[in-house]
């Protein structure tokens, strides 16, 4: 299994996941993160460290965000690799608590 980043990191892209990582697999896009499933090892330490709550083991992926298991996949072959923490995009307190926000998703 893999875990999965979802809707709730768009237009936030807090990174506080990706400095506890063992096996740096999460990619960067313009305004979102995504887990590469090929790297995932299922650890789970990223999940208690995302404070938007956009992070679960498959399996769990909630019915209206299953689309977000593909679009992980899909973008972590095109996105570069992020293994160091950075700041959350500047309106990010502004998005954390917006829903239906994959309209805003830049590709």
């Amino acid at each position: 299994m893999t875990h999965v980043v979802l809707e709730s990191c768009i237009r936030c892209k807090y990174t506080d996941c990706v400095d506890v990582c063992p096996v740096d697999c999460f990619r960067e896009g313009p305004n979102f993160l995504v887990i590469d499933p090929d790297e995932c090892i299922d650890c789970a330490v990223c999940i208690p460290e995302c404070p938007v709550n956009a992070i679960l083991p498959e399996e769990d992926v909630p019915a209206d965000q299953l689309s977000f298991v593909q679009l992980n996949a899909d973008l972590s072959r095109k996105w570069p690799s992020i293994t160091k923490r950075k700041g959350p995009l500047p309106d990010a307190d502004e998005w954390k608590d917006k829903k239906d926000k994959l309209d805003q998703l830049i590709r």
